[in-house]
């Protein structure tokens, strides 16, 4: 049924207040550079596929590998949408003008890296039919969250840094050369997303109430299981491809934890016992469904391994969010750009926006 009446608009006349909404200028200053580094540094979904489609053929998957590269690109697609429908939420509900910026931004990179990954799986013949339930539950847990902070915590520091991962693992063993090639153009896209979250949740964060924050924790801690039982489901997908799982959820863990604290540091928070209790919480999850030798582990050893990890914890390596793209990796970007001056060495917080 037609939804008639909603809740009545107004004009924000607060939206230019930074300190109203609890948002640092330094923070406003990088989220108004993710909207026009946006405008800059957008790409043409169908000349880049054309362009990679004419360079290298049609693209051709053996069919060991279609079935797994399928299911697996099937989740990046329709997280693609997901996304797509998060930041146009985000973008119409946040009210602080930079971080209303930035999520514009993200909603037109998200439409076309949904559009671009269908076509592109068209054309392999890959398109997915559905998706699994777990990888389903979580990014509908995302979609359905009922805060706008659980959806930026939960698609900008969850679900697109295991999206980054997947991104490097797979362009690192050349499945295919048109996919090799046309997943640095979504990397350098998603750096600035996660930018997003990094930038802005702490001024969402200190606006909670204190039951919000713990509804927020807990909703943590659904999405942290559909994930850990999302990989477990398209593990043996992941072996097909080369990519070895239990590496990529260790790699996707160190992603989330870097972000997460990059978000806790700005707001000068001394403790990581949140953090420490989501990685605790994750990593045993991993020990129960993605094991070393999980294909031929008991379920005795691997619930004694679990609940070694839950009592005792498990080292987290930090990783960085992003890993370098260069102008020669996405060259259709600057095809008719002027060629720019060296720009000195930034930091990594800054990286996000590149």
């Amino acid at each position: 049924m037609v939804e008639f009446f909603r809740r009545k608009r107004t004009i924000p006349y607060k939206m230019f207040d930074r300190a109203h909404y609890g948002l640092e200028a330094k923070n406003a200053r990088i989220l108004e550079r993710i909207y026009h580094k946006g405008q800059a540094l957008a790409w043409d979904g169908k000349e880049v596929l054309e362009s990679l489609i004419s360079e290298h053929g049609t693209p051709k998957i053996a069919d060991d590998k279609k079935e797994a590269l399928s299911r697996i690109f099937g989740i990046i697609m329709w997280g693609e949408l997901a996304a797509w429908r998060i930041s146009a939420e985000l973008a119409d509900e946040l009210e602080p003008l930079e971080a209303k910026l930035a999520a514009t931004s993200q909603a037109f990179d998200e439409a076309r890296h949904f559009y671009v990954m269908h076509d592109y799986l068209t054309a392999a013949n890959a398109l997915p039919k559905k998706l699994e339930w777990g990888p389903r539950a979580l990014l509908e847990g995302v979609m359905n969250a009922d805060h706008l902070t659980k959806k930026l915590m939960g698609m900008q520091l969850m679900v697109e840094p295991i999206a980054l991962t997947l991104f490097h693992f797979v362009k690192k063993m050349n499945v295919e050369p048109v996919l090799t090639h046309l997943l640095p153009y979504y990397e350098r896209d998603e750096a600035r997303h996660v930018a997003l979250g990094i930038q802005y949740l702490p001024a969402m964060l200190t606006q909670m109430t204190v039951p919000e924050r713990i509804s927020l924790f807990a909703h943590q801690f659904r999405l942290l299981t559909y994930e850990v039982w999302s990989n477990s489901a398209i593990a043996k997908d992941m072996l097909v491809l080369g990519v070895d799982p239990r590496e990529l959820m260790q790699v996707g863990q160190g992603k989330q934890t870097m972000a997460l604290n990059m978000v806790f540091s700005s707001m000068n928070m001394e403790s990581d016992f949140g953090t420490r209790v989501l990685n605790r919480y994750a990593s045993s999850l991993v020990e129960l469904t993605l094991p070393d030798g999980y294909e031929n582990s008991r379920l005795t050893e691997r619930l004694k391994r679990s609940w070694n990890v839950l009592r005792h914890g498990a080292l987290v390596e930090l990783v960085p969010l992003t890993s370098e793209i260069s102008e020669a990796d996405t060259p259709l970007i600057y095809k008719d750009k002027a060629p720019r001056k060296p720009r000195r060495k930034k930091s990594k917080k800054s990286t996000l926006v590149n």
